[in-house]
């Protein structure tokens, strides 16, 4: 997968971060840690996954997600699931 489209997912999820958590987009950078940083728990991680299951059409498998720490780390999970269709 090209940069370009990491570019886009990266902005797909920052896009829907603020628009499911209302957060600052400055705030969310690829290193951002997900529950330190961008103060999200675990009901928040469901809504997140629901949301880009929507998105993308995939079926995410809670065990493609229990790993994720950063926003980096969503975007390599759906570089993954996108690669496996």
């Amino acid at each position: 997968m090209t940069e370009i489209n990491r570019q886009a997912i990266f902005e797909q999820v920052q896009n829907t971060l603020v628009e499911l958590f209302e957060l600052d987009a400055a705030d969310i950078t690829p290193e951002a840690q997900l529950y330190q940083e961008l103060d999200l728990d675990s009901i928040d991680a469901v809504d997140l996954v629901v949301h880009l299951q929507n998105q993308t059409g995939k079926k995410i498998k809670p065990e493609d997600f229990k790993s994720v720490r950063t926003v980096n780390d969503i975007v390599d999970a759906l570089i993954v699931l996108m690669q496996e269709a």
